[in-house]
């Protein structure tokens, strides 16, 4: 899992990056979890959380809570 010191020094390109990274794993799983062969059906619960933890980070640079943004209030 993402530890929360590792989420918030994250930047956007690198963010985008880990959940790409994060998506083609959980495919394996859910395909590995149809096939019967998956040895920890959990990590999918918290590659799951931790896909909506980095879609949230997104969320926030987007809307300029975070970054270069965030500095101008």
């Amino acid at each position: 899992m993402i530890k929360k010191r590792e989420l918030l020094d994250l930047d956007m390109n690198s963010a985008e990056l880990k959940l790409t990274e994060h998506y083609e794993k959980l495919r394996a799983l859910r395909f590995q979890k149809s096939m019967q062969q998956i040895e920890n059906p959990l990590e999918i619960k918290f590659l799951k959380k931790e896909i909506a933890q980095l879609k949230t980070l997104l969320n926030e640079f987007k809307l300029g809570l975070r970054g270069d943004n965030a500095s101008n209030d």
